[in-house]
Order: structure tokens, then C-alpha cells, then sequence
């Protein structure tokens, strides 16, 4: 396999528009999207709270759609997913992508809304490590998805079920409906058969990710936000989740959806074999830790644990209700109150990104 490409650069608000073409330039943008196709633009709202290090930035959009438009792609769309603890519209005016959205006159739509996405049957080419086993009745995509190009726009963080977290598993929420959560007991085989759809039904695939603040502990949302100031272009999600997984102080490798989409030709997960342009993050070493929290502690024993056999009966009967209010209720009425939100002020005052994302729009 040959070396694959990940930009890197130290980057500040003044410059953070600049320095994303100059990413796009690097990582050669032009190279996999194709311009004759749309382009579908997939941001992460892990948490409908404006919490830094677990959402896309607002700059972090804004930059790609400039750096997109001025490349020539002028078709773009957003394709928004929900989950069973995030409300895709209330995420999209707290972390203030709405309003770029709108000032670019970028439509949004949304895959759970049959009047704007129909989800179709798919038979992958590619032999699949889980799929297929977990929805015995077929895989189902967005019809919506198939000849058009695709944006990644993650951030560097950890996540409880993965360690690590960003393009490849951007993927989960926009591919598989309100029921992938039936395959968090093999996500790890899930996001490497996720990759090789999208190589199947996609024109192109590019990922921006924000690394300006990150987040390190039990993710994807109760993290503590790190400011480390970088941001990351490729066109291959294997070797940027790779690259970013390096840099918050894991072995790419002992990551098993890297290794995995390694194996399989999907990507590039090695170090050794990937060509950083920009920044020399070769002795980057952020030293996360994933940890873990009241939820992470739930899903380790019921996904993961002997226990696991039994997950049909609780999570594929009305059973699985408890577990959505119980993490809905952790997640929005105990950590967010009690610490989430002064974390956020915290960065508010102290940081510059918390003070740059200040500067952003409200909807009125």
C-alpha cells in the first residue's frame, strides 16, 4: 500500500480560514472529491450542548465550505443524524453551525426524515466483518448518499467503546439508522465495514478534523477540554484517525478498527507509512486517557461483559427505553449542569477558541 497523505498545521483564529486551504492544498483536496459531483457535508454533533472538543467548530465548517467553494465545488448539502441523547436541531444553534449553514445558503437535510431521505436495501461488495450478521434482514443505506462526495468533519478525542474517535467513526450516525446502537458490542469490525460501503457508494471521501480543542476522558462527551491548536486534512480516514490517535498518545495499531481497516486495505494505519505535510507531530504526545464514567460503566458491563449474550433482550425490547432515559438523563440533567457547563465557561474565559467561538452568531 502506498504512503497516504495527512496535512497537519498549528493554526490561531486570525489564520484558522487560511490555514484550512492551505490544509485542502496539502492533502489534495481536488485529488479525491470529484468536482463534476456534490458534495455532502457531515459534520459531528456528538452532544447538542455547545461544549467544545466534542462538536464540530463553527470555523471548522465555515473554513472547509471556503476552502470547498473556492476548490469550485459549489453543490454542497449537510446530512444531519440523530441519537438517542442528541437533538441534531437544538445541536446545530447551540454549537452555531446553523447559522453558517444559512449564511451560505447550504440546505440541511436529515436522514431519520422519510420525506427527505429513503433509506434503501444494499447488498456491499466487500465481505463484511458484522454487518451482516447484526441486520439479518439486509443492510440499509441513504439512497441519498450513493454518487455523491463526502466531508468528515470530526474532532480529536477519545471515546469510551473505541479509545480514540474522528472520520472513520464520523460514518456510524450518517450509514446505519436509530438502530446501530445493536452493534456496539463489535463497533470496532462495524466502522471497517462502514469504510469499505462508503469506498463502494461515495465519489470521494475527505476529512477535516479539528483539533484546536480537544477533548481527553470518557468521550464522546463528557471530556475535559485540551487546547493543543491543530487541525488535520486527508483523504484517508484510516491514516488521519491514525495520525490523531498518535498524537493523543495511543498505538495507532493496538486500535482495533485501525488495524483492522489496516489488514484490510482500506487505509493507511501505520506511522511508518504515513507522510505528515505541515507540522512534525512525529513527537506529539498529548497523553489522553479514556477513563470512564456512570454511563461507560453501564455499557462496558451490558455490551462487553459475559452479560453481553443477553443484549437482545435488552436493547431489542422495549427494555432499551430504560437505558435511553437513563443516559439522556446522566448525560443532560447531571454531568452538563455539574460540570460540563463550567467547563465551558472556564474555556470561555480562558482560551482563545472558547473566546473566538463567543464571537460566532446566535440565531436570533
Amino acid at each position: 500500500m502506498d504512503k497516504s497523505i495527512v496535512a497537519v498545521l498549528k493554526t490561531k483564529p486570525e489564520t484558522v480560514f487560511d490555514d484550512i486551504r492551505r490544509l485542502c492544498e496539502l492533502a489534495d483536496l481536488k485529488k479525491h472529491l470529484d468536482p463534476a459531483r456534490p458534495v455532502i457535508l457531515k459534520d459531528n454533533i456528538s452532544w447538542h450542548f455547545p461544549f467544545l472538543s466534542a462538536n464540530t467548530t463553527p470555523w471548522q465548517l465555515e473554513g472547509i465550505i471556503l476552502a470547498l467553494k473556492e476548490s469550485g465545488y459549489k453543490d454542497l448539502v449537510a446530512v444531519h443524524n440523530k441519537t438517542v441523547v442528541t437533538n441534531p436541531d437544538k445541536g446545530g444553534r447551540l454549537n452555531k453551525l446553523t447559522p453558517i449553514y444559512q449564511k451560505y445558503q447550504i440546505p440541511e437535510l436529515y436522514n431519520f426524515r422519510k420525506d427527505q431521505i429513503r433509506w434503501v436495501a444494499y447488498q456491499p461488495k466487500a465481505p463484511m466483518k458484522a454487518l451482516n450478521g447484526i441486520f439479518t434482514q439486509g443492510i440499509y443505506i441513504p439512497e441519498f448518499f450513493i454518487g455523491k462526495n463526502i466531508v468528515h468533519l470530526p474532532t480529536v478525542k477519545t471515546h469510551i467503546y473505541t479509545s480514540t474517535t474522528g472520520a472513520m467513526k464520523n460514518a456510524f450516525g450518517g450509514l446505519l439508522n436509530t438502530k446501530r446502537h445493536y452493534t456496539h458490542s463489535v463497533i470496532h469490525e462495524t466502522l471497517v465495514d462502514l469504510l469499505a460501503i462508503q469506498k463502494e457508494i461515495h465519489s470521494g471521501i475527505f476529512a477535516l478534523m479539528d483539533g484546536t480543542v480537544c477533548g481527553s476522558g470518557p468521550g464522546p462527551r463528557t471530556m475535559t477540554p485540551m487546547e493543543k491548536d491543530f487541525m488535520l486534512a486527508s483523504g484517508d480516514t484510516v491514516a488521519i484517525d491514525a495520525l490523531a490517535a498518535r498524537m493523543m498518545g495511543f498505538d495507532p495499531l493496538t486500535l482495533l478498527f485501525i488495524r483492522l481497516a489496516q489488514e484490510e486495505g482500506l487505509g493507511q494505519g501505520r506511522f511508518e507509512e504515513i507522510e505528515v505535510l505541515g507540522e512534525d507531530v512525529s513527537k506529539e504526545n498529548f497523553g489522553f486517557q479514556v477513563g470512564d464514567n456512570f454511563a461507560s460503566n453501564i455499557g462496558d458491563f451490558l455490551w462487553f461483559s459475559p452479560f453481553r449474550k443477553y443484549q437482545k433482550l435488552f436493547f431489542r425490547t422495549p427494555l432499551v427505553y430504560l437505558f435511553i432515559f437513563g443516559s439522556f438523563f446522566y448525560h443532560d440533567f447531571i454531568w452538563w449542569p455539574f460540570k460540563g457547563k463550567s467547563l465551558m465557561r472556564k474555556l470561555k474565559k480562558e482560551s482563545k477558541w472558547g473566546r473566538y467561538f463567543s464571537t460566532y452568531p446566535d440565531l436570533p
